[in-house]
């Protein structure tokens, strides 16, 4: 078992070059939020602009597109109903986050197995929530891409056929292999499985525990991914912050909200990228 320190995240975290502009820092598709689940998608996507990617796109239900543009001018929109212009958009993108809020109708798992047939090995996707528990629910094979599963217990609990108990770092070490990818396990004390090694995350506190914060995290580790090129420190850096800035949080407030990580994400990354 091995920690996230501050150092990993320091070094991960650089200056951005003075010659650079927005399609320096890559292109995220956030695949999410049905009707009644709008805000994990909206959550998603602010995490990925507040961290830095360069363009994010949302492909979401018709009817979130209002309050998407209202909360975030700065993503663009499609409709996830047209499941040919979501994959024709997946081609063009450098990362994609697909699960938050998208729910488990039928049309959610059209969607998903679209996008995972589509997705290449040269790109990073980002599965989470829903569509981890469609992943478990129909046995769907695992995506060929550069896979990062963001479970919390319970959808770790489906996917890997480990009840929560079992959950121990041997047995979570021997479905990772068999899956591929990294698998971030979320708890009081994040868990990132990687190919050789397993990382423990040693920040965060109980007034995180609220809807959203999950969202959060894949958008922050879409946003991280996507700019900075080890995917590894990239995703444990994301973690790390993640919970970093919600303890700074906590020692004034009984309760940290996503939204607040989400404000806090571009000057507390500056302060490392100086450090």
């Amino acid at each position: 078992m091995r920690f996230i320190t501050e150092e990993l995240v320091k070094d991960t975290i650089t200056k951005r070059n003075e010659d650079s502009y927005k399609g320096t820092y890559g292109k995220v598709l956030v695949i999410g939020g049905d009707a009644d689940m709008g805000g994990a998608a909206i959550l998603t996507a602010s995490a990925a602009v507040y961290s830095g990617a360069g363009l994010v796109t949302v492909a979401t239900h018709k009817t979130n597109h209002a309050a998407l543009h209202s909360r975030l001018p700065e993503a663009m929109a499609i409709d996830s109903a047209d499941v040919e212009k979501v994959t024709e958009q997946v081609k063009k993108m450098d990362v994609i986050a697909i699960g938050p809020g998208l729910g488990l109708s039928e049309e959610a798992f059209i969607l998903l197995t679209a996008v995972f047939s589509t997705v290449t090995e040269q790109q990073q996707t980002i599965i989470d929530g829903s569509a981890i528990s469609l992943m478990a629910e129909y046995d769907l094979p695992y995506p060929k891409t550069q896979a990062v599963y963001t479970p919390h217990l319970g959808e770790w609990e489906k996917l890997s056929g480990l009840a929560v108990s079992q959950q121990e770092p041997n047995a979570n070490t021997k479905i990772q292999q068999k899956i591929g990818g990294t698998i971030v396990l979320k708890s009081n004390r994040t868990e990132v499985y990687v190919e050789d090694a397993v990382w423990k995350n040693i920040v965060g506190n109980p007034a995180m525990a609220t809807g959203g914060m999950g969202d959060t995290l894949a958008g922050m580790i879409a946003g991280f991914t996507v700019q900075f090129k080890d995917q590894e420190k990239a995703v444990l850096s994301a973690v790390f912050l993640h919970s970093k800035i919600g303890d700074e949080l906590a020692a004034k407030q009984y309760v940290v909200l996503p939204t607040q990580i989400i404000e806090q994400i571009p000057s507390t990354m500056k302060e490392y990228s100086l450090s």
